[in-house]
């Protein structure tokens, strides 16, 4: 597990301005997400369960060749679109997903989803549903995993107009705790209108 003072390799981007809905300026990511809050947020991605649930994924999938990961992807996709959904559910129900959805309710809104994923960008578990099974593609896994142990990608803030909230992704590789080495990613999707919230109560 790592503490609140972990050393970052750290990339912040943030957009200034909002979309074309006026939402006004976006929060301030890289104050609301300083290191300690970074640490708190991260530290709670550092259990047990993670840690054995992202090790046994990487050792099932171990062989796994690109056009197969393809394979798995497409078929999450269309399960979604189906009342049978093997890997879904698999996914959905598994001991990983079922903490990191408690994770994200007992937060009370400051997060949005988590997704934990393998070697190879697949999912192990999250706290909903995913478009995909497959994040290798995106730079949530390619400015973590792929750049190494320790590596933290906060990506642009964006509104949602749905919700009228501002949200980021905090990104970063999961690492063994004994060896060091990077075994996977994980993404907190975070909710900088209700941080903004919180931190001008607590002034």
């Amino acid at each position: 597990m790592r503490s609140a003072s972990f050393g970052l390799l750290f990339c912040l981007v943030f957009s200034g301005e909002a979309d074309a809905l006026g939402a006004g300026t976006a929060p301030d990511a890289s104050g609301l997400l300083d290191p300690i809050t970074m640490g708190k947020m991260i530290d709670l991605v550092g259990h047990d369960v993670v840690q054995l649930m992202v090790s046994n994924q990487n050792r099932k999938y171990e062989s796994l060749q690109e056009d197969e990961i393809k394979l798995l992807d497409e078929q999450w996709v269309q399960e979604r679109a189906r009342t049978d959904q093997p890997l879904v559910a698999a996914t959905l129900s598994n001991p990983l997903s079922a903490y990191l959805t408690r994770i994200q309710a007992e937060s009370r809104g400051a997060i949005l989803e988590i997704i934990v994923m393998d070697r190879y960008g697949l999912n192990v578990g999250q706290s909903q549903i995913t478009s995909d099974y497959w994040q290798g593609d995106e730079a949530k896994f390619q400015k973590t995993f792929l750049v190494g142990t320790d590596a933290v990608f906060v990506d642009e803030a964006e509104w949602n107009s749905e919700y009228g909230i501002w949200h980021t992704q905090l990104n970063f590789t999961l690492s063994h705790p004994e060896t060091g080495q990077p075994i996977g990613a994980a993404t907190i999707e975070v909710n900088l209108t209700e941080l903004t919230r919180r931190q001008q109560f607590a002034q």
